[in-house]
């Protein structure tokens, strides 16, 4: 179990066929926390037909832990595929959004910022990224089930018009600009940490993976771990009964 002050994750993409969402929210519920912080991408596109049952339990959780009794500060930060929603998003789950958000921890400032203001093709080719956009949600209806198809789309998703060393320039040159200690950034769906004069850079990587990554900072610092479900099929059956409670919470 992970005990940490806040937890990150990003590009969970809810509404793709490879979302992983039951994960991300076992995730959260082996997890204890004061500070959840959704980084961007949560959403695949602003088509909600495309939420599968998983897709609105974890929204339904999320919710849950947004409660003020339960003292859990819940942040989310926009990102590209989920511009738009920021309405809809504090209407449905009662949180706030931000474009981008910073905190105090440990005497050092944070800053989280999805990372797409950093990527100059797709801000430079919006038209042409829309279109593939709609290419890649084809190629992952295509492509469930199968492995080898899959596996393609994991090396594809991590490089197309993301280049993760643009983005982590530009983010770090941003945290600079706003005397931040730590950036934090999604977008790039590879998990990377770096430092470079002074200020430290980290990327949560993606739940649309084999390999589901994010971050959690606790007083010795932020660090990236890759969620692996637990052997005890005990937990996945105990988690099943909580998420159909959450589902029809979240529906009535």
């Amino acid at each position: 179990m992970i005990f940490a002050d806040t937890i990150i994750l990003s590009d969970l993409h809810l509404g793709s066929e490879v979302s992983r969402a039951p994960a991300a929210l076992r995730m959260l519920k082996s997890a204890s926390f004061n500070r959840l912080i959704l980084l961007g991408d949560i959403f695949s596109d602003l088509n909600f037909g495309r939420l599968k049952k998983e897709h609105w339990q974890f929204l339904g959780y999320i919710r849950k832990l947004s409660n003020p009794k339960r003292e859990i500060e819940v942040v989310w930060v926009e990102g590209n595929h989920d511009h738009g929603l920021s309405q809809v998003m504090s209407h449905l789950v009662g949180i706030k959004v931000y474009q981008e958000y910073v905190w105090e921890y440990c005497g050092l400032r944070h800053l989280a910022v999805h990372g797409h203001q950093f990527d100059r093709f797709l801000s430079r080719n919006r038209v042409l990224s829309s279109f593939l956009s709609a290419f890649h949600l084809a190629l992952q209806k295509m492509a469930f089930g199968k492995k080898r198809l899959i596996g393609f789309l994991e090396r594809f998703d991590t490089a197309w018009l993301r280049l993760s060393s643009k983005v982590a320039g530009g983010a770090l040159a941003h945290a600079r600009s706003k005397n931040a200690h730590r950036v934090f950034c999604g977008h790039t769906h590879e998990a990377l940490s770096l430092k470079r004069d002074g200020v430290e850079y980290y990327n949560s990587g993606s739940w649309t993976q084999d390999s589901a990554t994010y971050i959690a900072i606790d007083h010795q610092g932020p660090r990236i771990y890759e969620f692996r479900d637990p052997p005890d099929d005990s937990l996945e059956h105990d988690v099943t009964d909580a998420l159909e409670f959450d589902f029809e919470d979240l529906s009535a």
